[in-house]
């Protein structure tokens, strides 16, 4: 199934985000993550990917199981910074023979250190690699938006037409990078299809479970803390139950907004975590057979409504 279909029915999309282990010996772990979030029935589950491919084998390996064993659509990430054709091609045969159609197409984090890039770079953006992958097979592609901005990029505007030249290129949806301001998604919607973006622009939510994780976001990915977030900081910070409480709620007010407001889907950046998932998904009205635009056909009503 091509994922872009998805986008073209019923209620909105639930797709899920899980990571591969550092290790081999915890790719088990991630089978019981993945077993407990196939209750949530999500429509699509990604599997990102190691820096400069580090992981990729875990990832095809991760990828081809949640087709098979939980016969669940996955969307392989796959990053193109470091690798040649010959590679890229040896990648996408390989999902390929395992049945997956789908694939997150991603220039990936550069190294600190340049030198640790190989020599012969054949691709410096993802649109490179987008390019690639229409003109040499049948996936379907997603790709990311970032609705702040690149971090690389210094102006939005700019940052959109490469956007849009991704887009050109063959991609059929987007997965935004996680914000926490609704009005951020919006916005970026609205300028996109201004410049011509016209496929599905689908948010991507993470709930803050901890004060040190909020730490790290702002360290990685450079994205604004409203004035929202800084409160639960301020007064749950060091109670990391309450925290983990709070940002649940947090998330799932983001959440019911969106689907209040027509989204086509949301893509939630599990952190490999089912419990705090499932509570956003259950409370939303994400998960399930009941799948309805605010979650007001579960549990009596929605969580907009009760948080």
């Amino acid at each position: 199934m091509k994922i872009k279909d998805l986008y073209t029915k019923g209620p909105p999309v639930l797709s899920l985000e899980v990571f591969p282990p550092r290790r081999s010996s915890g790719l088990d772990t991630v089978f019981d993550t993945l077993s407990k979030l196939r209750e949530l029935q999500p429509d699509f589950i990604s599997v990102t990917y190691g820096a400069a491919g580090s992981q990729r084998d875990h990832t095809v390996e991760i990828s081809s199981r949640i087709l098979s064993d939980f016969e669940i659509e996955p969307l392989a990430h796959l990053t193109c910074i470091g690798h040649t054709r010959e590679e890229i091609r040896d990648i996408l045969q390989k999902l390929s023979d395992r049945g997956i159609e789908n694939v997150l197409a991603l220039r990936g984090d550069l190294p600190e250190n340049e030198e640790d890039l190989p020599d012969r770079r054949d691709y410096v953006f993802a649109r490179d690699l987008v390019r690639d992958i229409t003109a040499n097979s049948g996936f379907g592609i997603g790709a990311a938006a970032y609705p702040e901005g690149h971090v690389e990029c210094p102006r939005i505007e700019q940052d959109l037409q490469h956007l849009k030249q991704k887009v050109d290129a063959g991609v059929d949806f987007l997965i935004t990078q996680l914000f926490f301001d609704n009005r951020i998604y919006y916005d970026f919607v609205e300028r996109a299809r201004k410049v011509g973006i016209d496929v599905p622009i689908v948010p991507g939510i993470m709930p803050v479970l901890s004060a040190s994780q909020i730490k790290r976001i702002i360290y990685l990915c450079g994205v604004s803390i409203p004035a929202g977030i800084l409160k639960l900081l301020d007064h749950h910070g060091d109670d990391p139950r309450e925290m983990e409480r709070a940002g649940i709620e947090y998330a799932s007010r983001q959440v019911c907004d969106l689907l209040e407001n027509g989204v086509p889907g949301v893509h939630l950046y599990t952190m490999n975590r089912h419990r705090q998932i499932r509570q956003i998904a259950e409370s939303t009205g994400l998960a399930g057979e009941k799948k309805s635009r605010c979650g007001a056909e579960v549990r009596g009503g929605c969580a907009c409504e009760r948080l």
